[in-house]
């Protein structure tokens, strides 16, 4: 007892069309998402300690000037974050590092040898040394990154903390 199954010749287009067609679909499909879902799947990396170079470079007393620009690529979002500093070396292995962004308006700050100050050229806030503001409309004291020491390496570690009063 043996079934004769006949297909005509349309039932076989229409099989056949339907397979490669699924099969040229599943091969562009697979790639495309991957392309589309696996960048925003990858490990971001850690980024968060800059290499301001060794301490000897940062004279006792004197603010030294330092910027940098990061670079981070979450997804298929990339941002750029401008960062520019104040290292202020008070001893041999005591080290404070400022942000330059006022606490009032976001201007940059910059220090002034002739009056030991860091001056804001928005509504004129001082800050001194030390970043504390002593007089203008800054509210709080400039923000300051943690520091490490290694190897005769300053580093200073992101992001930057708010300072209280």
């Amino acid at each position: 007892m043996s079934q004769n199954h006949n297909i005509n010749r349309r039932d076989f287009i229409k099989a056949t069309t339907a397979c490669v067609g699924g099969l040229i679909g599943v091969m562009i499909g697979i790639p495309a998402i991957a392309y589309l879902l696996l960048p925003s799947l990858r490990k971001v990396e850690d980024d968060s300690i800059v290499d301001l170079g060794p301490l000897e470079n940062h004279p006792v007393d004197v603010p030294t000037r330092f910027e940098f620009t990061r670079t981070r690529v979450n997804g298929w979002e990339r941002t750029a974050v401008n960062y520019g500093l104040y290292v202020v070396r008070k001893s041999e292995r005591e080290v404070q590092v400022f942000s330059d962004i006022c606490t009032h308006l976001g201007c940059r700050v910059t220090w002034h040898p002739e009056i030991q100050h860091y001056v804001s050229p928005c509504h004129d806030g001082h800050f001194d040394i030390l970043g504390k503001n002593i007089s203008g409309p800054p509210p709080r004291p400039l923000d300051e990154f943690a520091t490490k020491i290694e190897n005769g390496n300053l580093f200073v570690l992101l992001p930057l903390f708010k300072r209280s009063a």
